[in-house]
This record gives C-alpha cells, structure tokens and sequence, in this order.
C-alpha cells in the first residue's frame, strides 16, 4: 500500500509539474505577434515594445540614405512572427553618419560613363556645368560647389557636380525619348549633355510607367544642359495642354 501510495503522490506531481505549473511559467500555448519597427528612431523602440511585452538589442549597423540616422534598417524576428512574451527582437540601426567611399576620377570621360561611375560608386550625379572645350567629356568634379580631386574621401550618397566640355558647340537637337522608361530616357538624355526633371502622371506605382510626354519636343533646339522635362505615366495616356490626363 505504502509502495502504491507513494507512486500515485509521484504520477500526481508529475502531472501537476509538467502539464499546470511548467506551462504556467513558460506561457505555454500563448504568443505575441511580433510588430512592424522597421523605419522607427531607435529611440521610440524600448517602449513601443515594452507595450508589446517584448525586448530589443542591436546587432548591427548599416546605412542607407532612404532612412534618417538612428532608424531600424531591419529586425529579427520579422514583422508578424509569432513569439512568446518577452522576447528579445533583435535589430539592425541606420549609423548617424555615412560611411565614405573614394572620389573616382572622371575626367575625360563621358557624362554617360561618368553617371554609371558615380552610380557604382554609390554617388550621385548633380548638375553639368558646360564650359568651352572641343571633347564633350568631364574636365573636373565638383562637390559642394568647390573642386574635388580624385581619390579625396566623400560620403556615400553625395551629389557630384560635372565640368563637361561643350563639344565645341553649345546647341543640341533635343532626343526623341517618348515611350522611353525612365532609366533609358536619362541615357539618351544625359548623352545629349542634358539635365531631366520627371513629373509622374497620376500612380505610377506598380505601372510600366514610359514617357508620355517631353519638353522641349523631339528635334527641338536646345543649349547643352538645359533641362528635358518628362512626364511618366501608364502607357497610351493622353495629356491635356495643362499636363492632366484626358478621361478616355
């Protein structure tokens, strides 16, 4: 009896450990879906997710120029994860400052090659200045209005400024880009030693947006880095003299 006894009082306990009180402490079958933090300050997320009875840490620093410093780049757990209560999320911060890349040397290359160059670079090309000279090919960089050298350390993301040679003419017949995507329209453009400015028609998102519209016209006269205004939109969209589409 003595033996029986003592092995129910065991099955017992076992069961209250393993099925009441284990699950009780561990919040066994209960879980928080885990919020969306991406793009918030890094100082808003300690107590939104306290809210949420969740914990942060970061793990790591990166930088991109779509989201201001301190701002979370990426988290893990993912947004909409389901985990359990005080859960760390791990996460990945915007660094206050960017990190610096080395001014490459374009000069005497083309405002195309040049752009591809900046691009690869993570830079960014900002206004042709056009000076007398009979290549039409950079003659120096300029970054923040002043003379750059090449192989001086900038930020990544800067705006880089172009001494271009006027080919020995400053005029130039405006290309023909209409049905163009954008990427290929500044190709063509910038060839040209122009500048472009978009104008999106109504929601170009999730559209193959073309050009549906350029100014000055095709053929047109124009001076070498004058400004190309282009208008994307849905392809076969119709353009009042305003720039609004026309209603079918």
């Amino acid at each position: 009896m003595h033996f029986i006894l003592a092995c129910a009082i065991i099955i017992i306990l076992g069961v209250f450990y393993f099925y009441i009180y284990l699950p009780g402490i561990t919040n066994h079958g209960e879980t928080i879906t885990v919020p969306n933090i991406e793009g918030k300050n890094i100082t808003e997320v300690e107590a939104f997710l306290a809210k949420h009875d969740l914990r942060y840490e970061v793990n790591d620093s990166s930088y991109s120029d779509k989201f201001p410093p301190l701002a979370i780049l990426k988290q893990y757990p993912a947004a909409g994860s389901k985990v359990k209560e005080n859960r760390k999320i791990y996460v990945s911060v915007n660094r206050v400052t960017p990190p610096t890349v080395p001014m490459p040397n374009l000069v005497d290359v083309s405002v195309i090659g040049a752009e591809a160059i900046l691009k690869a670079n993570e830079l960014k090309r900002g206004r042709i200045e056009l000076v007398s000279w009979p290549f039409p090919t950079v003659k120096e960089m300029k970054y923040q209005g002043s003379k750059i050298q090449p192989n001086v350390r900038v930020a990544k993301g800067s705006v880089i400024d172009l001494v271009v040679g006027d080919g020995g003419s400053n005029r130039v017949h405006v290309p023909n880009v209409m049905g163009y995507t954008l990427e290929d329209a500044k190709v063509v453009i910038f060839g040209y030693n122009l500048n472009v400015e978009v104008n999106a028609v109504g929601d170009t998102s999730g559209v193959h947006a073309v050009v549906i519209k350029q100014q000055p016209e095709a053929e047109d006269n124009s001076t070498v880095g004058d400004v190309v205004e282009l208008w994307l939109g849905k392809p076969g969209t119709v353009l009042n003299e305003d720039g609004e589409p026309v209603d079918d």
